[in-house]
């Protein structure tokens, strides 16, 4: 199990657009919120999705649970923490929270994706150069 230092947090405010008519947030963009989330975790520690698959490596989501708690409205300032579960394998999994600003729970989240080789579009053993930075 990794630790808490690897966890990231991000904030941001709802949008009109990701709202239905009663200004509740479409419940299919959570699965968004948590990409941003896990796309900022990955460059926090120095890395880019554009830059895995630049060296072929792809990482589609092959499990997404998402438990939603209370909802969110637009213009609710809300935050993401990002958290790795465990050290990476041939697959990287994350939990999500999502809180409002009153730190009540939205919804909790995982996700599992799965390091691709690109080249021969078959499953690969997270690179070094990631597991180099998890243990820095």
């Amino acid at each position: 199990m990794v630790g808490n230092s690897h966890s990231y947090e991000i904030e941001f405010r709802i949008r009109y657009g990701e709202t239905d008519q009663m200004g509740v947030v479409y419940h299919g963009n959570y699965a968004q919120y948590f990409e941003m989330g896990r796309t900022e975790w990955l460059r926090n520690l120095g890395i880019t999705y554009k830059a895995m698959e630049d060296n072929g490596i792809m990482l589609p989501v092959i499990s997404l649970q998402i438990n939603y708690k209370k909802s969110a409205c637009y213009d609710d300032l809300v935050k993401v923490i990002t958290t790795l579960k465990k050290t990476p394998t041939a697959s990287i999994e994350f939990d999500y929270k999502l809180v409002n600003e009153k730190n009540e729970i939205l919804a909790l989240g995982n996700t599992v994706l799965a390091f691709i080789d690109m080249s021969k579009n078959r499953p690969t053993r997270c690179p070094q150069y990631i597991l180099d930075k998890l243990h820095n």
